[in-house]
């Protein structure tokens, strides 16, 4: 959030005027018996603040009342019990979840493998139970707009599920990736929403199969793009995702030609005020969706 000097605000690539401002504040106001989502949902409304598929831009407008609260410009009714971006969810376990037979061998003796969203609620029950099983991060709420896949592979004619993808908004700030992309402030504020993170990556502890990951990793590079600009109406130009090095090498990302940027200075993914250290710091690697990617990223 900048503050120039005629007094208006720019968030999120849009510039919201002093009466803009007041109009916000006005909102907030009359409507103080309204939840934090709601009233960010009517803001999005009187202001058309629209993404560009025609749905509200409701994560980045509730973001915004909330940084506005914290200058002292509006004031919010308290924040209601729900779950945030990072919590946990009660997750049900079931016979599907449960561990399956080893499969072992090399990739041609699977294919071929296939990439299925996940769409209806069975779908989504099964992705965040195996994920919050075997993945070591577990399951939790992501932050924003995201897509979710499984993968299955092919074994004696049928398909055998054998992980689990998710692609979610990116990291705010990450300095190698800024820096290499050619970044300041303001671009990046605007040009953020063009970049994918590639969060859970999971093949099943069962499933040991040489080169399945890169394999999947290429799939979804395909697919992804597609995905997400019919749903948001967005087409990212690079996929970007964090490596633990204590716990991998990023082998199969180096594999499937992903560019290795550097290393995270130990902050969450989403500290935009360097408020949360502690955390181990990450590996990083960007995949370009586009030949001209930098060029769109830099606003060109």
């Amino acid at each position: 959030m900048k503050t120039c000097n005629d007094g208006s605000i720019v968030f999120s690539g849009r510039v919201f005027s002093a009466a803009d401002l007041a109009e916000i504040k006005d909102i907030a106001d009359t409507f103080s018996a309204l939840s934090r989502t709601e009233i960010a949902g009517t803001v999005c409304e009187c202001l058309s603040w629209y993404r560009p598929n025609g749905a509200y831009k409701q994560r980045e407008s509730y973001e915004f009342l909330g940084l506005l609260e914290h200058e002292g410009l509006i004031k919010l009714p308290p924040v209601r019990r729900t779950r945030p971006y990072g919590s946990k969810t009660h997750i049900n376990k079931s016979k599907a979840g449960e561990p399956g037979h080893p499969v072992c061998g090399v990739l041609r003796e699977f294919l071929p493998v296939r990439l299925t969203p996940v769409k209806d609620r069975k779908d989504q029950e099964l992705w965040r139970e195996l994920v919050d099983r075997y993945h070591y991060l577990g399951f939790k709420v992501p932050f924003g707009a995201h897509l979710r896949y499984f993968f299955h592979i092919t074994l004696d004619g049928s398909q055998l599920p054998a992980g689990c993808l998710q692609f979610s908004s990116p990291a705010w700030r990450i300095a190698c990736r800024d820096k290499w992309i050619g970044w300041n402030d303001s671009v990046r504020a605007v040009r953020l929403q063009y970049i994918v993170n590639n969060s859970r990556f999971l093949i099943l502890p069962w499933i040991q199969i040489k080169n399945l990951a890169s394999h999947v990793l290429s799939l979804s590079l395909k697919r992804v793009p597609v995905d997400w600009k019919e749903r948001y109406g967005i087409s990212p130009v690079l996929a970007e995702t964090m490596v633990d090095p204590s716990r991998y090498r990023g082998t199969c990302y180096a594999a499937s030609n992903w560019i290795k940027l550097g290393i995270t200075s130990g902050r969450g993914r989403m500290d935009r005020r360097n408020e949360r250290h502690g955390l181990s710091p990450k590996e990083v690697y960007a995949y370009p969706l586009s030949r001209d990617f930098q060029m769109q990223l830099q606003g060109v």
